[in-house]
């Protein structure tokens, strides 16, 4: 299969989306739609829209309802009209390609205590969350929207933690996901072995390559880290490689933290 995304340019500034440090954006391209926008320019940055870019299109790869993932061009005159200082700065910063999620109009933000979750789907995302190292799924932050009466996963940029380090990347493709205690879908996650078999049959080693060979060179030339583009995407592949043949470390943790859960 062959995996691409559409590219979209940004045509006008709608609203923000919350407050925070990274001040995503509902944002209208040139293509009719609105568009949920992550900026290049903004908190993280470039490693935020990676582990975006990657975490989505794993996900949709599962099976996993994500919003269609676009890149969105944004002009160097955008932010001249712009009366916030702040957004102004953000969008100067972002000149150039960008990440955006399809604006699911109307949808809800999952809640706990009143949406209930398939076991076998509450044990794929938590499963997904454990492999790309997803800190960010918890009551608190649920980053799932129910749309149309299904679950929607949205928001992956606190994924792929290791590269705001990166010299320990292989050690740390090899370590359990302490932090899937905290998953919001734990309590559902009851088919957590069953989910383990099925996602290893679905997720090929090629399927992978394919996933990382979607992140633009020009995102990787302003990491700070050593090596050209081409060292970097493999850096990437070989840490979700290992931590896909290696699935049993952190199943077994997510296996450990239910038990102690319930």
């Amino acid at each position: 299969m062959s995996i691409e995304l559409r590219d979209v340019i940004v045509t006008r500034y709608v609203t923000p989306l919350r407050e925070g440090g990274s001040l995503p954006a509902i944002a209208e391209a040139d293509d009719g739609f609105l568009y949920a926008l992550k900026f290049r320019g903004a908190g993280q940055g470039i490693k935020a829209l990676i582990a975006e870019l990657i975490g989505g299109e794993l996900a949709r790869l599962m099976g996993l309802k994500v919003p269609e993932i676009v890149f969105a061009e944004l002009d160097e005159a955008f932010g001249r009209t712009e009366g916030d200082e702040e957004i102004q700065d953000l969008l100067k910063a972002s000149v150039g390609k960008n990440l955006a999620l399809h604006y699911l109009s109307g949808a809800i933000t999952f809640d706990p205590t009143v949406n209930e979750v398939d076991p076998v789907l509450a044990s794929m995302i938590v499963w997904l969350d454990c492999f790309i190292t997803n800190v960010d799924r918890t009551p608190r932050n649920t980053n799932m929207l129910i749309w149309n009466k299904e679950l929607w996963l949205i928001d992956h940029g606190a994924a792929l933690y290791f590269h705001h380090s990166w010299d320990n990347w292989n050690e740390q493709s090899k370590k359990p996901f302490v932090q899937v205690k905290d998953h919001v879908l734990l309590p559902y996650a009851s088919e957590l072995e069953k989910a383990d078999t099925q996602i290893r049959k679905m997720i090929t080693d090629s399927m992978v390559n394919e996933v990382v060979e979607l992140v633009p060179v020009q995102w990787l030339e302003l990491m700070s880290v050593n090596g050209d583009p081409a060292a970097i995407k493999a850096v990437y592949k070989q840490f979700l490689l290992e931590r896909l043949n290696n699935s049993r470390i952190f199943l077994n943790e997510a296996l450990y933290a239910r038990q102690a859960l319930i």
